[in-house]
């Protein structure tokens, strides 16, 4: 991953990440200077800067009547994460509430890409229920291999079992924490549904990945009964 796509993800906007990169990359430097490093004119140059003194992440010492910027040290982006944290954790209580009490029954969430699947798989471990599911052809070990490993250790650790209805002849590496069977009439499919608790995860493995969850006890109970037939019919490993 690119340094820049990195710094967006943490909420610079383009400016400022020109302006850091520019002070980290050159040292200390004056305004005007700064500016015609990154390429952006002198007021962006100086609100950028501005928002990166607030951030922490920039610096400056007055030399007489000039001041000279620098880039703090990029360890600082941790400790500026760590304080980011710090605040969503003061605020999750309130959200919570919040989010709880305006929750609509039966709601559908869409999400996009990798980092919308990464989100299924930990609401799967933040629900702490079993997961029941079918369909899976590896595609999540094979295009997520780092996170699959990470989940599987989090479904150890928060005892979390999981029951999977493959096809034959389909093979899964998690033996630890998930129990399989294979069912002679299933067809290869991009689409592996999951049920938890008191919802429904169907993940589609296409070029860019999606996933819906949809959140109704009713749907979910149906589904786990047409789950618990396939399994009661499939085949043992």
């Amino acid at each position: 991953m690119k340094i820049e796509e990195v710094l967006r993800n943490l909420g610079l906007t383009s400016n400022e990440i020109r302006v850091y990169l520019a002070l980290n990359d050159h040292g200390s430097s004056k305004a005007g200077e700064v500016a015609n490093i990154a390429g952006i004119d002198r007021s962006s140059c100086y609100n950028s800067l501005r928002i990166l003194i607030d951030k922490g992440l920039v610096s400056y010492v007055s030399i007489g009547k000039v001041k000279w910027f620098q880039a703090t040290g990029p360890k600082r982006i941790l400790d500026y994460l760590k304080e980011q944290e710090e605040d969503v954790k003061n605020i999750l209580p309130e959200l919570d509430k919040r989010h709880k009490a305006s929750k609509i029954k039966g709601q559908v969430r869409l999400f996009k890409g990798i980092k919308g699947i990464k989100t299924i798989f930990k609401d799967i471990i933040a629900t702490g229920k079993d997961n029941f599911a079918f369909g899976s052809e590896g595609q999540f070990s094979k295009r997520m291999p780092e996170f699959a490993l990470q989940f599987d250790r989090m479904k150890k650790e928060n005892k979390i079992h999981t029951k999977i209805i493959i096809r034959r002849g389909r093979k899964e590496i998690d033996t630890k924490t998930s129990e399989y069977r294979n069912f002679p009439f299933a067809a290869e499919s991009p689409a592996v549904t999951n049920i938890y608790g008191d919802k429904i995860a169907i993940l589609i493995w296409t070029d860019e990945p999606e996933g819906i969850i949809i959140e109704n006890a009713a749907a979910a109970k149906a589904y786990k009964s047409y789950f618990d037939f396939m399994w009661d019919n499939a085949n043992k490993k």
